[in-house]
């Protein structure tokens, strides 16, 4: 006859799947937040607005997050997140130019998830974040960046290659900027404007640090 479970089993067991519910509902707050935030601006949605995409009261969410731009955040680095995977999963250090596919796969991501894009235009232009929460905002940021220094040395660079990385990451984004909601333009055309930038800058990288390599080699000009 089997045994049944014993009630430090059993404590353990329903301690596990109080946390599996609580984990899924967090990850449904936050999708229901992604789809509010890409249909309006950030200051113009409220946490009542969200509760009502995720068909949950507002008091509900504060359980798992202290407030809006806590919840903002999560949603962000989610999206960050999935960047950074998109972009190890393309990238092959071995190609002719990988700042170029770098490039094309974060021009395509951030087009294709514009709510992400405005989430980070948020928090470069407003710059203001909780302190709780600013250092996970610059690890996400320290991720991306330490994944184009390993680019920009596989490209030749030498040295501390952070301040490329810095004007390669604001580069792509001026793209963005700029270009993404041209007026006269079809988005198919802003699309193959937006990369063609990009493949070109990412060319004048490449070209710049094979011209400084070449000019520290020995007979260099």
């Amino acid at each position: 006859m089997p045994v049944g479970r014993s009630p430090g089993e059993r404590a353990h067991a329903g301690a596990a799947a109080r946390k599996i519910r609580r984990t899924t509902r967090r990850d449904d707050i936050v999708e229901a937040a992604e789809r509010v935030f890409a249909s309006r601006p950030f200051i113009k949605v409220s946490m009542r607005d969200i509760a009502k995409e995720a068909g949950i009261s507002p008091a509900l969410i504060y359980r798992h997050f202290a407030d809006q731009q806590h919840l903002f955040l999560e949603a962000f680095l989610r999206g960050a997140k999935k960047l950074v995977e998109r972009l190890e999963a393309r990238l092959d250090e071995s190609c002719t130019n990988p700042l170029e596919e770098a490039s094309e796969v974060f021009i395509s991501f951030l087009s294709e998830n514009e709510h992400y894009f405005k989430m980070m235009t948020h928090f470069m232009l407003e710059g203001t974040v909780h302190d709780a929460l600013l250092e996970r905002l610059n690890a996400i940021e320290r991720t991306v960046l330490d994944r184009f220094d390993s680019l920009f040395r596989a490209c030749g660079a030498k040295g501390d290659v952070r301040l490329l990385s810095h004007c390669f990451f604001a580069a792509l984004n001026g793209v963005l900027i700029t270009f993404r909601r041209h007026p006269g333009r079809s988005s198919e055309e802003v699309s193959r404007h937006m990369h063609r930038l990009a493949r070109t800058m990412a060319s004048l990288f490449l070209h710049a640090i094979q011209d400084t390599e070449a000019t520290r080699r020995p007979g260099g000009r």
